[in-house]
């Protein structure tokens, strides 16, 4: 007589994982649970189509391949303020541009963005100024008091810790019977934090409104991905709250569009949470404090470089007719002109008082941060 089958689930095999393959589980008995995680594609990596034909209009893909190009402006002048002693540390978003412009094309204005510290797509095509991006970056927390969306979360710089906030806004969305998201945007290094296990347990018991969009760009900071989870795909840890998971490839800005809508109107009828995992590659350093070149091989860089989101759309819309060497210059001066306004204006920026340090600490402060405000701010203090 055979044995029973055991309990097991299909794993993602090509990001290298050392288990990939095999069953999870041991023993024999009956088999009470199954799962699969699937991944979706619009585009090779040469801009070709995969499956059936892409049918989004054309004003629609041409916006999101500006809104990538105009990410990856900025990105790069931020980078060079901050080489030049004029901006604070810097976490670049170069080659994970399809990711937050493809999420945030598809929320809608009142839903509310939770992002970690590089969104900045994201945040840029949703209303976050240059100008405002700057600030933030070079210190001024001017730069997180948005005037557009008001109702976005300022960038959270710890890890994961911004995960159960979401949760809070989703929480309070489906109690109040409004059909919004929050989407909550981490990287595949804060699923190894405990403030996103319980964000994702918490979610799927009370049915929140919240997207959890998990950018895996292969890295938490020198820790490749397959070194800080054994887990074959990072979407897998959603089902364990009983949510469902699903891969997207991240640097094709259509399928994460077309996968984060397919979410949202999930969690907007009532179908409860879900987590996307974007699979992605970070070109540059963690940070304009990292030196990636000490712990990436070289080839891997350039091979990521071959799947990068930006030319891909290029390609596409070149193949269809729908791009040419005219509008890739208008669209490169158009972005640099802004970039180069919003740069100066930055630079030409007063710096805050030292008092202004204890602004947007608490809502109501207390007497002795209230005290402590005027003591800073006092005559003699004014350097």
């Amino acid at each position: 007589m055979s044995e029973p089958p055991t309990a097991g689930w299909k794993v993602d095999e090509s990001r290298g994982h050392d288990h990939a393959g095999v069953h999870v589980g041991f023993g024999s008995g009956e088999v009470v649970a199954r799962f699969e995680v699937r991944r979706q594609r619009a585009l090779d990596a040469d801009g070709s189509p995969v499956g059936d034909d892409v049918d989004e209009p054309r004003e629609v893909l041409q916006a999101l391949y500006r809104g990538m190009v105009r990410a990856r402006t900025l990105d790069a002048r931020a980078v060079a303020l901050q080489r030049t002693g004029r901006l604070g540390t810097y976490a670049s978003c170069l080659g994970q541009e399809a990711v937050g412009v493809g999420a945030a094309s598809a929320m809608e204005p009142d839903d509310v963005l939770v992002p970690s510290f590089r969104e900045h797509a994201a945040q840029l095509w949703r209303g976050v100024t240059p100008l405002e991006f700057l600030l933030y970056w070079g210190g001024d927390e001017r730069g997180s008091d948005f005037a557009v969306p008001r109702g976005d979360f300022p960038i959270c710089l710890p890890i994961a810790s911004h995960a159960p906030h979401a949760v809070g806004v989703g929480l309070a969305m489906r109690l109040r019977g409004e059909p919004r998201v929050a989407v909550c945007v981490l990287g595949d290094g804060a699923t190894s934090k405990g403030d996103f296990a319980e964000a994702v347990n918490a979610a799927g018991a009370m049915s929140a409104h919240v997207l959890f969009l998990v950018v895996d760009n292969g890295w938490a900071i020198s820790l490749p991905r397959a070194r800080q989870t054994a887990a074959g795909t990072l979407a897998q840890k959603a089902i364990a709250a009983g949510i469902p998971g699903v891969q997207v490839d991240g640097n094709d800005v259509i399928a994460v569009r077309r996968v984060v809508l397919q979410a949202l109107e999930g969690i907007r009828q009532g179908q409860g949470p879900a987590l996307v995992e974007a699979l992605t590659y970070r070109l540059a350093d963690h940070t304009t404090a990292d030196d990636a070149r000490r712990y990436r091989d070289d080839a891997q860089v350039r091979a990521a470089w071959g799947r990068e989101p930006v030319h891909r759309l290029r390609a596409f819309l070149a193949a269809r007719g729908w791009w040419s060497d005219a509008d890739e210059a208008a669209v490169l001066s158009a972005c640099r002109d802004e970039v180069d306004g919003a740069a100066q204006e930055y630079l030409d920026t007063p710096a805050q008082p030292p008092e202004a340090m204890f602004d947007h600490l608490v809502a109501r402060p207390s007497a002795s941060l209230t005290a402590q405000r005027e003591a800073v701010g006092g005559e003699g203090n004014d350097a």
